[in-house]
């Protein structure tokens, strides 16, 4: 193949440019579609653009510096979601550790993106696809500032020996996901005789949906946590949320609704409301720019005098015949573990049953924990497959799926406050909508460590 030559970012993005409209089969001059993930990127990268598919760490345009990417959305009712991360480059442990964010091997290859995206639609073939929009992307200085400090723990890690214990979710913006021909392929890191599972450098899904709907596809302007990038010079944005909020810890919920002037006390996300009054934020923490592109949910955690907590911490419902359909590694679940930061907002109970506002803590699942879930998840679907056992009594209806008693972690039971709310059964059966659970027990645990 003859290969052209983009000396130039604009000469790329021209070229970017000119797929926008053209189904993906009337440029696939080299049979790429049907090769399965990552055709789409084939295509352009040999037919479209005419060089080589290779795996080298320069970025795919050398004399002008740019990356090419191939970026799937969907459009949903709260509007377009990037499909899936944005895979970078494979982290080689043994060269990393002794580089800086700026020589490191992410910066060198993926500084300047061209993000080619395209909707995918389920059910259509890939042929029918076409590219919407070509864009040079490069980090906006809020965000690098961030990226530049997921780099950091990503390879403090390497450097203590422990890459075997890196989690995507241990990050922002910028992750480390698995990567290879399965999650179990490992390769050697320099200050440990363990093997790690192969990881590369991506960016988070969460991250991508808010590039395509504020950089490509719109411009709007989110309310942001950090107005001065500067200030995260010295700390983490961890470190800045903690020192912001940390005058507050010890008074009572109600002393802080009166301070901050917050009068629907019964409202689901009253304490949310409490946090971005101390953050000096007008509306939701959850929305503001930072929050939306880590993924990162608040979640209150109401502790007993005692230190056992009430409630285990539940997640959206599952469709039953969805579930088994999935395989673990590509399942909603896994992927949602993965990828979400979440912030537990802490109020203890004293004796007399008053709330005080506690603690916040930053938690993200550890991976040797995130396999247990991964128990509880192939155990519901096995059940789901084989016909669940369900036992009427009374008004009631009992089920063998997963329970609390036989998991350290996590288990299953039903996420619908109405027993009338069900869904349909793989063998037609109907049961009330399900959820998996953290336990309580573990999130005791988790915040006494």
């Amino acid at each position: 193949m003859n290969e052209v030559k983009y000396k130039t970012k604009a000469a790329v993005l021209a070229r970017g440019c000119e797929a926008i409209g053209i189904p993906l089969k009337e440029m696939d001059v080299t049979n790429r579609l049907g090769t399965g993930k990552g055709a789409v990127g084939s295509v352009l990268e040999e037919s479209w653009f005419g060089y080589s598919i290779n795996s080298k760490t320069e970025p795919d345009f050398p004399e002008a510096g740019v990356e090419l990417k191939a970026t799937p959305y969907r459009h949903t009712r709260n509007g377009i979601r990037a499909k899936e991360r944005l895979v970078c480059n494979v982290i080689n442990y043994v060269k990393e550790h002794d580089k800086t964010f700026y020589t490191g091997s992410f910066w060198h290859k993926c500084s300047t993106i061209l993000i080619m995206s395209y909707e995918h639609r389920d059910g259509v073939p890939k042929g029918e696809f076409t590219i919407d929009k070509a864009t040079l992307f490069s980090f906006p200085e809020e965000d690098l500032v961030i990226i530049e400090d997921d780099w950091n723990k990503i390879v403090s890690k390497i450097k203590a020996g422990k890459a075997h214990e890196i989690s995507e979710s241990d990050t922002l913006y910028l992750g480390a996901c698995t990567k290879g021909a399965s999650a179990a392929s490992a390769a050697k890191q320099p200050f440990s005789d363990l093997m790690a599972k192969t990881r590369a450098f991506s960016l988070k899904s969460s991250y991508m949906t808010y590039v395509l709907n504020n950089y490509i596809f719109g411009d709007k302007v989110d309310e942001r946590v950090i107005t001065d990038p500067a200030s995260l010079t010295e700390q983490s944005f961890e470190e800045y949320i903690l020192t912001k909020i940390k005058p507050h810890f010890g008074k009572s919920q109600a002393q802080l609704f009166a301070e901050f002037s917050i009068t629907s006390v019964i409202a689901k996300n009253c304490n949310e409301l409490l946090l971005s009054r101390m953050l000096g934020l007008r509306g939701r923490i959850s929305k503001t720019a930072e929050f939306q592109k880590a993924n990162i949910i608040p979640k209150t955690v109401r502790v007993n005098a005692d230190g056992s907590i009430k409630e285990s911490m539940s997640f959206p419902s599952f469709d039953f015949k969805m579930l088994i359909t999935e395989d673990w590694e590509d399942s909603e679940l896994k992927n949602m573990f993965e990828q979400t930061k979440f912030l537990f907002v802490v109020f203890r109970f004293d004796g007399d049953g008053r709330l005080f506002f506690d603690s916040v803590r930053f938690w993200n699942i550890p991976e040797k924990d995130l396999e247990e879930v991964k128990v509880v998840w192939e155990r519901t679907v096995s059940l789901l497959k084989e016909g669940l056992e369900l036992r009427p009594s009374g008004k009631r209806i009992f089920n063998n799926l997963p329970k609390a008693r036989e998991n350290r972690v996590a288990h299953v039971r039903p996420h619908a406050r109405n027993a009338m709310d069900t869904l349909e059964l793989p063998d037609g059966r109907r049961l009330a909508k399900q959820c998996f659970w953290l336990n309580n027990t573990y999130i005791r645990e988790q915040l006494e460590k």
